[in-house]
């Protein structure tokens, strides 16, 4: 079922980049990467190369933006490699907020993508502990959201509903899928909590650490993108779910095909590179494959619920293949707990 995304306006564009002191526009070009509710487009003007982009509407987004721009800030002074926001020309302001939708706009970084390589995935584990290092002093002015994928109350009702008829068809299959990934997630929970989660550290995490979201250059870090999820929450968190995007293994158009197993290689990879500069404890690394099992869960079932699919993908068949994802981690949870321990 094909889905349009986001864009922009001719109108909205012209008005949007009038209030930047960028000179002479040469080129404006439509940046597909990322989520299609958020238009993004790559500017060339005579003072350089540019990125725009629309933040979607939602509750209190402006003070969302604000408080993802102050951690930007942060990392910027503390020598992080974050992209650099570019202010408004009259403003001096990096919110430009106009007929209730927020823009950024960014300077253009040169690099490439993640390669796969035991390299670029030990230095995303590395950068990960760097990000969370910069951030320990990072001083909350005002109560952040504190949202997790773990023990959601929102993700347990959204499992519930799905095959439920309420938001989606009714389907025997997506019934019993979602049943079973909610076993699944609970499970996962209460392990977690008996290790004692309620008691770890909380701070500013990133919250959507993935290949996606980094640039390199001859494969060297070179820098990390998008804010739209930074939080507070354990540290732990933004570990496991990058383990999770790093060792995760797909490679085919459907679903169906993706194989249950994980990259143990770049899993273990992703965490000995943030070892090397952050501590975990012992009830930390015990927690990692059942965080790991959680976060995937949550991130497919929130789309799925809202729009029927997941990506390109019909939400049962994605949620079909992550049930035996997770059914694998948590059939293999002593294995890996025993090596990501060492």
């Amino acid at each position: 079922m094909p889905r349009g995304g986001a864009h922009f306006s001719s109108e909205e564009l012209a008005r949007a980049l009038s209030h930047y002191d960028i000179g002479v526009i040469h080129q404006v070009k439509p940046l597909s990467a990322g989520s299609r509710r958020v238009p993004k487009v790559v500017v060339t003007s005579e003072k350089g190369k540019f990125v725009l982009k629309r933040r979607p509407k939602g509750k209190d987004n402006l003070g969302w933006v604000v408080f993802a721009h102050s951690v930007q800030a942060h990392l910027a002074n503390k020598n992080f490699p974050v992209v650099s926001l570019i202010a408004t020309r009259d403003e001096r302001d990096t919110i430009l907020n106009l007929d209730n939708h927020i823009y950024e706009f960014f300077k253009f970084i040169k690099g490439v993508r993640y390669d796969g390589s035991p390299e670029t995935t030990t230095q995303a584990g590395q950068q990960l502990a760097r990000f969370h290092n910069c951030l320990t002093d990072f001083a909350l002015r005002s109560e952040p959201l504190r949202v997790s994928f773990h023990d959601s109350s929102t993700v347990r009702r959204h499992l519930k509903t799905l095959g439920a008829g309420k938001k989606v068809r009714p389907d025997k299959q997506l019934q019993t899928t979602a049943e079973a990934l909610l076993s699944l997630y609970n499970d996962s929970s209460i392990r977690v909590n008996k290790l004692g989660y309620k008691s770890w550290r909380q701070q500013v995490v990133h919250g959507d650490w993935h290949p996606g979201n980094m640039l390199f250059t001859s494969r060297k870090f070179a820098a990390v993108l998008d804010f739209d999820a930074v939080k507070v929450a354990p540290p732990v968190t933004d570990l496991a779910n990058g383990m999770l995007q790093f060792s995760i293994v797909s490679g085919k158009p459907n679903p169906a095909d993706w194989p249950d197993y994980f990259d143990q290689a770049k899993l273990v990879q992703f965490l000995n590179g943030y070892r090397e500069l952050a501590r975990l404890d012992k009830s930390e690394l015990n927690s990692l494959v059942d965080l790991m099992v959680e976060t995937m869960i949550a991130e497919a079932v929130l789309p799925v619920v809202a729009t029927g699919f997941f990506g390109d993908f019909t939400g049962l068949d994605f949620l079909k293949m992550i049930r035996r994802k997770a059914d694998w981690l948590s059939k293999n949870r002593k294995r890996l707990t025993e090596a990501v321990s060492l």
